[in-house]
């Protein structure tokens, strides 16, 4: 079964494939692998290369997301 790409906030799946292409590496961020690892419940499925995947567990990066909630629930 394909699940459409939507949002998923918080679901676990029996079986997770995730596929990471070479990228910029603002993309390729530890954050991104273990979302996927805790979103499988029985199986993670990674296909790769293993430099991009190394260079994704090192990867500790964080970046500040501007969504502007603080504002939203100002106006509120």
């Amino acid at each position: 079964m394909l699940l459409p790409f939507i949002k998923h906030n918080g679901s676990e799946f029996d079986v997770v494939i995730m596929c990471i292409p070479p990228s910029s590496p603002m993309l390729l961020t530890r954050n991104l692998l273990y979302t996927g690892m805790t979103r499988a419940k029985k199986m993670l499925i990674i296909i790769g290369n293993s430099n991009v995947i190394d260079f994704m567990i090192s990867n500790a990066d964080t970046k500040k997301r501007n969504t502007g909630l603080e504002e939203k629930l100002k106006n509120l």
